[in-house]
């Protein structure tokens, strides 16, 4: 501009510039922040169950930027991303491993099916096999390794405990995030019983990156036995499967026994593939046992165990029988019959009308989505997913290093558990557990535990 030259209003520039902007826009609204509705726990409409088997499906009028339960704003991108599950999808665990994978179904259906801005395709894997009846180590490491190949950016397992202590370390090198929404093990994030040398060999290749949204058996076994003091056990007999999780957790279930005055007659392992335990259970009678506690699981030799149990003393309540939420399922039920009558269990996970907010939306969006109650850990299958989800949103990237970063750094979710977050080992800060018993064929809540010295 030529000095002496007349200038334009400020007002003039302001309103020519305005006018720009408009023009090369086309007045659209795209970029304008949108109103949070489909992030969390019931905060979008239910999904049918057609819907919930495709849950990459995104809601009609998604916008291009979607601000998340983190305060994390994506940009729309046209690719998919991987969430790969592992959990025994045959033998007597599938109807609770089901029932978790329509949790996470459910919470991806709430999420719009999409993360990080981008499409989400889930895939749930079996880690067992029809022959064995349960996960093995093969078909384990089969998964790991597939979600590796395939570039999954998470991977949401185990159920069973040993099996992650399969899959951790496979997972670790390639830096493939992995959440569990039922391992309890102590020694999977920190050392511990039974073999506390194994968390040193699960974390060598980098950083740590496992996480869990379940609280683990330190607490699960201090409350049982505590429970059975309540119940009014003096004499308690031990058994396990001589697996990372049952082994570990009649380990603290003793030690804890024995802190606060209940005389522990016996402790042995148990070999899961016996047809009869019956011999057994004798001795135990004779030692003059009033409580026989078995950390392990349905299929590793709980209900033959009852059975077995219950054929030699008929009577309930003259000797107990208490496990972990390892067999606290219906199938326990369904496999010993009458014989699991009375029989006490703990678990996590609280009952339907004790859910209150996101807890009690997330059960009647199961009920009509899915058309059935939803097992125990259905709830911690949905939350796992929330997390794997909220944390890809929190990084924008697909790449699994950075959701491992967003990971150890989420914060507060708030799920359908309630509250919680992730600690420095990767561990939950939910710390509740509760104690059920078989009645009239059914698994009925009596108590919330407590889970302290």
């Amino acid at each position: 501009m030529r000095k002496g030259d007349k200038q334009p209003s400020l007002i003039a520039v302001l309103v020519l510039i305005f006018g720009l902007l408009l023009s090369a826009c086309g007045g659209s609204t795209a970029g304008q922040t949108p109103t949070p509705g489909t992030q969390g726990v019931g905060s979008s409409p239910s999904p049918s169950p057609t819907t919930a088997a495709s849950p990459s499906a995104s809601p009609s009028g998604s916008p291009a930027a979607q601000e998340t339960q983190t305060g994390a704003k994506c940009p729309e991108k046209n690719e998919t991303l991987l969430i790969y599950s592992s959990l025994p999808m045959t033998g007597p665990s599938r109807v609770q491993t089901v029932s978790v994978v329509n949790g996470m179904k459910l919470a991806l259906q709430e999420h719009g099916g999409k993360a990080g801005g981008y499409k989400v395709e889930f895939k749930a894997l079996d880690d067992a096999t029809a022959a064995a009846g349960k996960w093995t180590q093969e078909k384990e490491t089969e998964n790991a390794n597939r979600a590796i190949r395939d570039g999954a950016t998470v991977y949401l397992g185990t159920f069973n405990s040993g099996a992650a202590a399969i899959s951790i370390p496979i997972l670790n090198e390639a830096g493939i995030p992995m959440i569990s929404p039922a391992n309890t093990a102590i020694n999977l994030t920190q050392p511990g019983p039974p073999d506390p040398k194994l968390y040193e060999s699960l974390y060598r290749n980098g950083p740590r990156n496992y996480f869990r949204v379940v609280p683990a058996d330190n607490l699960q076994g201090t409350a049982a036995a505590n429970w059975a003091k309540e119940l009014g056990a003096k004499k308690v007999y031990v058994l396990n499967d001589q697996e990372v999780y049952g082994l570990g957790l009649a380990q603290v279930f003793r030690e804890h026994a024995q802190k606060i005055g209940l005389e522990v007659l016996g402790f042995e392992g148990i070999d899961p593939q016996a047809g009869s335990y019956a011999s057994l259970m004798q001795k135990i009678m004779d030692k003059g046992a009033d409580l026989v506690y078995f950390g392990g699981l349905v299929e590793t030799g709980g209900t033959q165990l009852v059975k077995d149990l219950r054929d030699i003393e008929p009577d309930p309540e003259k000797i107990k029988f208490m496990g972990p939420d390892g067999i606290l399922e219906s199938s326990f039920i369904d496999g010993a019959g009458d014989a699991a009558e009375g029989a006490y269990g703990t678990v996590a996970a609280a009952p339907p009308d004790k859910l209150t907010g996101p807890g009690k939306e997330f059960y009647e969006n199961y009920k009509k989505t899915f058309g059935s109650e939803p097992e125990p850990y259905a709830i911690f299958g949905h939350d796992a997913m929330l997390a794997a989800l909220l944390a890809i949103d929190k990084a924008c990237s697909k790449d699994p290093k950075d959701v491992l970063k967003a990971l150890n750094n989420l914060g507060t979710v708030n799920g359908a558990l309630g509250k919680w977050s992730f600690d420095k080992r990767g561990d939950t800060t939910l710390r509740t557990y509760h104690g059920y018993q078989v009645k009239d064929g059914k698994w009925v809540w009596v108590k919330q535990l407590n889970a302290g010295s």
